[in-house]
């Protein structure tokens, strides 16, 4: 694996274009684009320093100019920067630099800034819950929905991006709009939810149902159709006590998996809407299940250059889970991190009784019997900061720990036999005084983002000359 340099960055706002030809950075106030193959610049911008006319009339204190949130559209055309304490979104063009929009946020504020699936246009989440704005690159026509009850995790978008799902608060109750993005973000339908306190919402990847949940207060969830109807509901007994943390369906839709603070994981079958499996962390490892791990003092043994694979255990093993008080606010525990990856056959588990341990499941395909099992353990010396899958290739993780390192495990490896073999190593990061506390993919799958608090840089595979 070959890593570029390092570069400054601020908030962890970099990305790589959807086409995966250019990176976007923001540090403070300027916007920086480099080519993603030589990480040379393309383009600079520095944002106006200016606040919107109702900002500065009601900010009473000077607001230092910083970038709060930096994105592409869809397409790569164009990108944003926003300035949300400021209440200003500054649009661009990549291949027209004389082009540029400016969104001025009223007395309603900005928390938010955001594209839409098409790239057309840009959702801005107002302070207070008050409304969401859509701004259309198009005309310069403004859309305005008021209430929406979560500005991170209380909407979505179908995945052909034709309908925009909103969770939204009216009356002191939980209500659901739907609005057609093809139509400037109409009404479709509009209906009340069974929910008391929704805490988030997820829509199943064929756009059939939504599954909507309590606050962690409750542990249940409802399945919806996208008419409003009650399809199913599920609360596991005995009751947890607390409610739920994740929520994941399957690539195929055929299911969703439900996490909360119990450490289980509920399978339910779109079939049936019943809990058809339940997967539970285990202090002990089982006979059958592969181990690997993060060799000790690895990083000083090779001075951080290179890579090494992890140990392998043989199993039975037993690892050790933090109880957690959950009397106590904000409680340790519980699923944090429910992943699939490309082809729906691996899930990704992280429980936060376990910070050190990644957990991959075997899921069956379709055409198989149903029997989820544990496959693979990664252990490591720290606590894990992220796990992402690979989104081109079926088998292909990423794992970073806060260290200078990148962690990968593959089942894509060929041994002597001819048959594919699960592979972990550890690889360092040649840089001084960088630790590495996000990655994230490029959409192609060949190359990572690595990302410390104030800087980053790139790693890419190396391919084999044929």
């Amino acid at each position: 694996m070959d890593f570029t340099e390092i570069y400054k960055q601020s908030g962890s706002l970099v990305s790589f274009s959807p086409g995966g030809h250019f990176i976007l950075t923001a540090i403070e106030e300027r916007l920086v684009i480099r080519r993603t193959d030589s990480c040379q610049i393309a383009r600079t911008v520095l944002i106006d320093a200016s606040p919107s006319p109702t900002n500065s009339f009601l900010q009473k204190t000077t607001v230092k100019t910083r970038i709060s949130h930096a994105s592409w559209s869809s397409d790569s055309e164009y990108f944003l920067a926003a300035c949300a304490p400021k209440g200003v979104v500054h649009v661009y063009k990549l291949q027209d630099e004389r082009w540029y929009a400016r969104i001025d946020a009223g007395a309603e504020g900005l928390v938010k800034a955001e594209w839409s699936p098409d790239g057309r246009y840009i959702l801005c989440f107002s302070e207070w819950g008050l409304r969401v704005t859509i701004w259309s690159l198009i005309d310069g026509r403004a859309t305005y929905i008021q209430f929406p009850l979560h500005p991170d995790k209380g909407y979505t978008f179908r995945a052909d991006g034709r309908y925009f799902l909103l969770a939204e608060r009216h009356k002191s109750k939980d209500t659901l709009g739907i609005y057609d993005a093809h139509e400037s973000y109409q009404l479709a339908r509009h209906f009340p939810l069974p929910t008391s306190s929704l805490a988030s919402l997820a829509l199943s990847p064929n756009g059939h149902h939504l599954a909507v949940w309590e606050g962690a207060l409750e542990y249940k969830i409802y399945i919806l159709s996208l008419v409003g109807d009650i399809v199913a509901s599920f609360s596991p007994e005995p009751d947890p006590g607390l409610g739920i943390r994740v929520v994941s369906w399957h690539p195929s839709g055929s299911f969703v998996l439900v996490g909360g603070w119990d450490d289980k994981i509920h399978i339910l079958s779109t079939a049936s809407w019943s809990c058809v499996h339940t997967l539970e962390l285990s202090s002990r490892i089982p006979a059958g299940v592969n181990i690997w791990r993060e060799p000790e003092e690895w990083l000083t043994a090779t001075e951080g250059r290179g890579f090494l694979s992890y140990e392998r255990l043989q199993p039975p093993y037993t690892i050790t889970l933090t109880k957690s008080d959950h009397t106590r606010p904000h409680p340790k525990g519980g699923v944090i991190q429910l992943d699939w990856n490309r082809t729906g056959t691996l899930l990704l588990a992280r429980f936060e009784t376990t910070p050190t341990a990644v957990h991959i499941f075997d899921f069956p395909p379709p055409n198989a019997t149903f029997s989820p099992r544990l496959r693979s353990v990664l252990l490591h010396a720290r606590p894990v900061r992220q796990a992402r899958w690979n989104p081109a290739r079926k088998g292909s993780l990423a794992v970073c720990c806060g260290l200078p390192s990148l962690y990968t495990w593959s089942d894509e490896w060929i041994g002597e036999n001819g048959t594919e073999e699960e592979i972990a190593e550890c690889v360092g990061v040649p840089a001084q005084k960088f630790d590495t506390h996000d990655i994230r993919w490029a959409a192609d799958g060949k190359g990572l983002l690595l990302l410390d608090k104030v800087t980053f840089c790139c790693a890419f595979e190396v391919e084999d000359d044929l």
